[in-house]
């Protein structure tokens, strides 16, 4: 707590306050350079994109719980080292200190394992109550970590955080982390970002624009039959079955909710009218997570005036997880692009 506590002495900038101004509009974003098709994984898209944006964020300060390895706030910490705090195994602790440096003026950016977060409940739902703006960045989540076990598996998380209203926000690529960090820099209150383990394919081109809020209809037709609505992993699922279905002469539209809390309500809207059906597939538990949230959106009174009623099939995580290959478990917890494929042709076939 003593290098906190010297690290703000001096002048002491004055507590941001909450607002919502920045929830929609444009936002300057840092140059991505990743290639489409090459392989990187969101949480070192996370860690390059943190020490990117610093220069245009002075205040910006990193803290982490000893896993600064495997979440790549190492990046940070290498260029930048007295902006970055160790906290060791203590995430209560470190979501606490957070607060407070919030409090003084300073942009704290938090990292840990998206499982680990939950351990400092009670600090994150605390937060909001004294106007903090703290990022949170949780790695290594869902099932598709893969040999780590269910122990180290982030599959409560977004409830977490929806629950304790913060933006949620979860990238499918280098190119979507570097803007949607951007972004959560730039926005005034608590928000959560959740990277992959894995490495996944760049599917955005450099310069693609993410904001708070919104979403990417990234295939789509005049012919679509069902939507589905993925994020991050389960986005290349969804990817891999609109291919496979595509040969056989079955449309499909394919949503990217990067924004998972607030929701974009208008493009689900105009698929749930448009569409049979709006099947979203997640690598997380059903409770809180993106199907529940598209739900009651399209249940919500905006939702209803743009005609959004729909059936709406959740594909989760509803099995005991266990540990073994990404693609494996996908497939065990019927989240892969066949368990897709095999619910589009229930409405269709």
């Amino acid at each position: 707590m003593a290098k906190v506590y010297v690290c703000l002495r001096g002048t002491v900038a004055k507590p941001a306050q909450k607002s919502s101004a920045n929830l929609h509009g444009p936002i300057q974003q840092i140059n991505n350079r990743y290639e489409l098709g090459e392989k990187i994984a969101t949480r070192f898209a996370y860690g390059e994109a943190l020490k990117a944006i610093f220069p245009a964020h002075q205040n910006l300060v990193a803290l982490d719980a000893e896993v600064s390895n495997s979440t790549y706030a190492a990046l940070f910490k290498d260029a930048y080292p007295k902006r970055f705090f160790e906290m060791f195994i203590a995430e209560q602790n470190m979501v606490g200190t957070a607060l407070g440096l919030s409090r003084r003026g300073k942009l704290p950016f938090v990292s840990t394992f998206a499982a680990f977060f939950t351990r400092a409940a009670d600090q994150i739902r605390m937060s909001q109550y004294s106007n903090s703006n703290i990022k949170f960045v949780g790695s290594h989540a869902g099932v598709s970590i893969g040999e780590d076990g269910a122990s180290q598996m982030g599959l409560e998380d977004i409830s977490l955080f929806r629950s304790a209203n913060s933006v949620v926000l979860y990238p499918s690529d280098a190119t979507a982390t570097a803007g949607l960090v951007e972004v959560a820099a730039n926005h005034i209150g608590n928000v959560y970002l959740r990277t992959t383990r894995e490495k996944t394919p760049v599917i955005y081109k450099e310069g693609e624009q993410f904001t708070i809020g919104g979403s990417k209809t990234i295939r789509s037709s005049g012919n679509d039959k069902v939507t589905v609505v993925a994020a991050g992993v389960t986005l290349h699922e969804a990817l891999k079955a609109h291919e496979i279905l595509l040969k056989e002469g079955i449309a499909i539209r394919v949503i990217d909710l990067y924004s998972i809390q607030p929701v974009d309500v208008a493009a689900l809207a105009k698929a749930a009218k448009e569409t049979k059906a709006i099947i979203t597939v997640e690598d997380h538990y059903p409770a809180g997570g993106i199907g529940e949230a598209v739900a009651a959106a399209l249940n919500s009174p905006l939702g209803r005036g743009r005609g959004g009623l729909a059936t709406v099939h959740s594909l989760a995580v509803r099995k005991m997880p266990r540990s073994g290959k990404m693609a494996e478990l996908l497939a065990y917890e019927e989240i892969d692009a066949a368990a897709i494929v095999r619910k589009v042709k229930e409405y269709v076939v």
